[in-house]
């Protein structure tokens, strides 16, 4: 592997292989996340569970570990090797993975799910911390948004196995194949050589603070949250985003039960849409989101409000439009593009506004707010909403549920617009 561009350098070969693989392992990461809901027309009639336990196993049982580890990875990756703090990692979550498929009810399946969180947390902080080493800022746009690829691609291929190996193999299968590509793809990441800049270079980078120890880690990334307003709005922008993000935990469910879908068949098409729109989400966030604040000198944060504006309209009448509606295949498209375009450009705007010193850390944070806020109560919410909306006898729970979290996702917007215009006031000043 190459040695690392570093700041105003051009990114090399081998950091763009570099690139490559992380994606690739994101896509894992993503597939082992989303394997539960893309089955769930399989696991919960299986299971006997109820929408609200489906919320928990997908929301708040992995979540909170997911997001509180979270936490510990970003400080832990900040100090240690990264390369192999990504590699026992995804060894551990990928054993786990395989022993859910053993699962008998909700909390056999609750146990293993806990500690997948717990191993799934140390990778994108590690791999955002690896990839700001690697990538002029510049570039970081287009960086953040091809590793989080991943997440289109591993939704769209969780949804291409439940829909074509589901039937023909079983879900506790697929669940077993999954843990064992898991393990032997844990050991590619061995052959990256770590390459972190030593404190003494660190700390002579452009607006660089001196290299945090164990002891004063915590103190630096608390100063670095607490004095931007930018970036503590971004963060929150992020949280509102991710509240319909949560709640499409529930879209296969959805569309079966109420919009009249064959489960294995609409598997199959969402995910030929997710990975067909949601990877050119990704690409167009994060290249178009480098050409924005490049040419208007404004944060990437102002993009998002423009994206936002033109999306939401088409994705609150998603969720109230017949499937026979020609518009309503437009709408999936929109809701994964919606999906990809995120990463890029929140997630570079996130590094740039922190210190590189815990840059980790600062990722891990807004990880930990965007799951347990965002797809915490995104998902156990909307478990909830749907079992109460049942009870009272509401035509179509699934939908009016789905559209009420569209709506709450709009927050979103103002947390952009006045995170730019105070990232620009900072930058003048």
């Amino acid at each position: 592997m190459d040695e690392p561009s570093g700041a105003g350098a051009r990114a090399s070969r081998g950091d763009y292989v570099l690139l490559i693989m992380l994606m690739l392992m994101n896509v894992l990461n993503f597939v082992d996340r989303q394997l539960l809901s893309s089955f769930s027309n399989f696991i919960v009639p299986d299971l006997n569970l109820t929408n609200t336990e489906f919320g928990l196993l997908t929301g708040l049982v992995f979540l909170i570990f997911y997001a509180v580890a979270g936490l510990f990875m970003g400080a832990l990756a900040d100090l240690v090797n990264r390369p192999r703090l990504i590699a026992v990692a995804m060894f551990g979550w990928s054993l786990l993975t395989a022993a859910s498929g053993l699962a008998k009810g909700f909390v056999s399946l609750a146990l293993p799910r806990v500690f997948i969180g717990v191993g799934e947390s140390a990778l994108t902080p590690t791999a955002m911390s690896l990839l700001a080493d690697r990538f002029p800022p510049e570039k970081r746009g287009f960086a953040s948004g091809f590793y989080y690829m991943g997440v289109p691609l591993g939704v769209g291929v969780s949804l291409l196995v439940a829909g074509f190996l589901g039937p023909a193999i079983g879900w506790r299968n697929c669940f077993y194949l999954l843990g064992a590509v898991g393990v032997a793809f844990s050991l590619l990441i061995l052959t990256v050589r770590e390459t972190r800049p030593s404190r003494k270079a660190a700390a002579a980078l452009p607006g660089a603070v001196a290299a945090p120890g164990p002891r004063d880690l915590i103190g630096v990334f608390l100063k670095a949250l607490l004095a931007s307003r930018p970036l503590q709005l971004v963060i929150l922008g992020g949280v509102c985003i991710h509240f319909v993000l949560g709640a499409a935990a529930f879209d296969q469910l959805w569309l079966v039960h109420e919009r009249g879908f064959e489960r294995a068949n609409i598997a199959v098409i969402s995910g030929l849409f997710a990975t067909v729109f949601g990877v050119a989400g990704n690409l167009f966030g994060g290249g178009l989101s480098d050409l924005f604040a490049r040419k208007t000198g404004q944060n990437r944060a102002m993009f998002m409000v423009l994206v936002l504006l033109v999306l939401l309209p088409v994705n609150l009448t998603y969720r109230l439009i017949p499937a026979e509606n020609p518009l309503f295949w437009v709408c999936v498209a929109v809701a994964y593009f919606q999906l990809g375009v995120f990463y890029g450009p929140t997630f570079s705007a996130v590094q740039e506004l922190c210190p590189p010193q815990v840059r980790s850390t600062v990722v891990a944070f807004y990880l930990l707010t965007l799951n347990v806020v965002g797809l915490g109560l995104g998902i156990t919410g909307s478990g909830i909403l749907v079992d109460h909306l049942i009870k009272l006898g509401v035509d179509q729970p699934y939908s009016w549920t789905l559209f009420v979290f569209t709506a709450l996702s709009a927050l979103a917007i103002p947390c952009y617009f006045f995170a730019a215009r105070a990232a620009k006031r900072a930058k003048l000043g």
